[in-house]
């Protein structure tokens, strides 16, 4: 019989990907998503128990992200669950370079359940369906002054990896840390872009701290704010500026590279910049 799987997060970048490889390869799944009854929701943890009775492993993503404070009780929080409705493996998507992730991957892997943790580096994705998609789509983007360059990686392959490590013994209690094959700059993205789309992407770049107060001035709410200040001021130190071949060596193949990402995403028009009504 084929293991039940809940995806917490199912709606989300990562999710939603596992979801589809799941049910196309009929395994049952149920999804863990606010809009789903039973609701899951990382603030209602007395309604967790509902929604995890009957699966066997939980695919974790936690929302925002396991460096905000709250994060450690709620994993450990979650797990104690798991461990009493006889969930025998959790897949956690976790975040690369970030001491408060690693805290939260030890609560995992130290469940007594079987694990696999995905230590993710930032995602392609992020311009082209999270935070900078809308500066794109207008035409101009905001950005804080950065040397560090990243490993960004695509999130189809994360998502084969996570599947995996769902439907697979392999993977059975790893850590993998995820990168892409190259190094790039948000410049070297943006630019990027911009010549595969043929169109100009102004870049404005500030210090860092009037970066997030440009933000404020827009509206964002300030949990929002305390996440990417750490996201850029911590992760972002350098500790990551780094290529690693887990991606590879875990799915016997080479992960997708920024072109063929780009190349790909262009053609679907999700970056063309709406024209002006004159």
């Amino acid at each position: 019989m084929k293991p039940k799987t809940l995806i917490i997060g199912s709606s989300g970048k990562t999710g939603s990907r596992i979801l589809s490889k799941l049910k196309t390869a009929g395994y049952p799944v149920r999804l863990g998503s606010r809009k789903e009854t039973p609701a899951f929701d990382w603030e209602k943890p007395e309604f967790w128990e509902t929604v995890i009775q009957g699966v066997d492993q939980v695919y974790i993503s936690f929302q925002p992200d396991l460096a905000v404070p709250s994060s450690l009780s709620a994993i450990q929080s979650l797990v104690g669950v798991c461990q009493s409705n006889q969930v025998k493996r959790l897949v956690l998507l976790s975040g690369r370079g970030e001491p408060e992730a690693e805290t939260c991957e030890q609560i995992v892997q130290n469940s007594g359940l079987e694990w696999i943790i995905l230590r993710s580096s930032w995602f392609l994705q992020n311009f082209s369906e999270g935070m900078f998609l809308d500066q794109i789509l207008e035409g101009r983007i905001l950005l804080p002054k950065l040397t560090v360059k990243e490993p960004f990686v695509d999130l189809d392959d994360l998502a084969d990896l996570a599947f995996e490590s769902l439907v697979t013994d392999k993977h059975r209690n790893k850590v993998y840390e995820l990168t892409g094959p190259e190094l790039l700059s948000f410049q070297d993205v943006i630019l990027k872009i911009a010549e595969t789309t043929n169109q100009s992407i102004p870049i404005e770049e500030l210090p860092l701290d009037d970066y997030i107060t440009t933000l404020k001035g827009f509206g964002l709410p300030e949990d929002a704010l305390w996440l990417i200040d750490y996201l850029f001021r911590t992760v972002l130190d350098g500790r990551n500026e780094s290529v690693v071949k887990d991606l590879e060596l875990a799915l016997g193949r080479k992960p997708k590279d920024f072109n063929k990402y780009v190349k790909e995403t262009a053609k679907s028009g999700i970056w063309k910049i709406p024209q002006p009504i004159i």
